[in-house]
Order: C-alpha cells, then sequence, then structure tokens
C-alpha cells in the first residue's frame, strides 16, 4: 500500500534501526514497486544492508517474510485510512463520503503501486492460503469501520453496503494502478455516493 510507510522511513532515516525493520523496509518498497516474484532475496538483503542468514533467522524463508510486510503494511494503511478519513468529517455520512477522496489522495502518491494484498495474491499460486487468510483479516477490518460508518449514517443494511462499498474501493485500486490515474476514485467516488443514497432511502 506504501501510503504513509515511506513517510515513515524518511522521518527515521538518522534512526537506529533494527535488522527486522530494514528488512520489512527494503522488501516492502521492493515488492510494491517490482513485484514479490521479480525480487530475490540476494537484493533484499542487499538494500537491507544485512545478511542472508539474519533474514533466515527472522523470517525462516521468503514467505515468513512476505507476510510480515503485508502484515505491517495493512497494519500502516488502516491507521493512516481511519484518521484521515475520521479527522475530515464528524457524522458516518461524511465519514463513507470521504472514503474515495481519501483513496484519491493515496493513488496521487508516488509510491502508490496498487494495494499489496491484491499483488500477493495475484501473484501466488491460488490454493496458497496463508496470504489470503492474511488479507482477508485486512479486509475484514476495513469493512468493519466502514460498516460502522454506514451505520451512523442511517444505512439499513450497513453489512451489505460496506461489502458493496469494499467492490469499489478494490475496482478504484486496479484502476487507478493500471491507469496512474487518481481519477479513478471520482467515479468510484460518484458510484458511492449514489449508493448511500439508495441505502439510506430504502
Amino acid at each position: 500500500m506504501r501510503i504513509m510507510k515511506a513517510d515513515v522511513i524518511e522521518q527515521d532515516a538518522s534512526a537506529a534501526r533494527t535488522p527486522r525493520e530494514r528488512l520489512i523496509d527494503a522488501a516492502s518498497a521492493l515488492f510494491c514497486r517490482y513485484g514479490i516474484n521479480a525480487t530475490g532475496i540476494d537484493t533484499v538483503i542487499s538494500e537491507a544492508g544485512t545478511a542472508k542468514t539474519t533474514l533466515y533467522k527472522l523470517f525462516g524463508s521468503k514467505e515468513g517474510l512476505i507476510e510480515a510486510v503485508l502484515e505491517r503494511e495493512g497494519r500502516l494503511w488502516r491507521e493512516w485510512f481511519l484518521k484521515r478519513v475520521e479527522t475530515s468529517a464528524a457524522s458516518g455520512d461524511g465519514r463513507v463520503r470521504q472514503i474515495f477522496p481519501a483513496l484519491k489522495e493515496w493513488f496521487a502518491q508516488e509510491r502508490f503501486f496498487g494495494c499489496p494484498f491484491i499483488n500477493a495474491i495475484g501473484e501466488h499460486d491460488k490454493s496458497e492460503e496463508k496470504l489470503r487468510a492474511i488479507t482477508l483479516q485486512h479486509k475484514k477490518q476495513v469493512l468493519t469501520q466502514i460498516e460502522s460508518w454506514a451505520q451512523a449514517a442511517g444505512v439499513k443494511s450497513p453489512v451489505e453496503f460496506s461489502h458493496q462499498i469494499g467492490v469499489l474501493m478494490d475496482g478504484a485500486i486496479v484502476v487507478a494502478m493500471i491507469t496512474r490515474d487518481p481519477s479513478a476514485a471520482d467515479c468510484a467516488g460518484a458510484a458511492a455516493s449514489s449508493l448511500l443514497h439508495a441505502y439510506v432511502a430504502a
């Protein structure tokens, strides 16, 4: 997702980071930009400035590193997303409407390379369960938050509504990644506004 982590890295560039942090930072940047399969372990350890034995000691395997990257990326993105939306509007209605302007800000960043969860699932064997479980856990936390905003907005079926908003979000993320056009968020936001009106009116 690469939304706030880049800022954190820049702010903490002079601070001492542990080998684990350096490996996750390096892997996150490389995986998001070049892809997981295209990025070898040697490239990650070179970028992180650590030994290969350190990587295997800390994560066990490349797959373990991938899981750690996704868990950290998801946490940082959710923290940013929640703060961005809730500081922009006080009402449930307003917060639902702020979802896609927030995404547009993310899409406009130079470091936006799509959703690492979508990218990771796309690159891996579709029967792989661990990454799918991590992805679903992230998605569940995001949808639960949207559900609470929807309920506060007077939406009659907040669970169903949150899932529909989730589909619009995923679609906008993929379109923005492919086209490099942040306005994908505007199209999805217009659809979300119509959806919100319909659900509240219902």
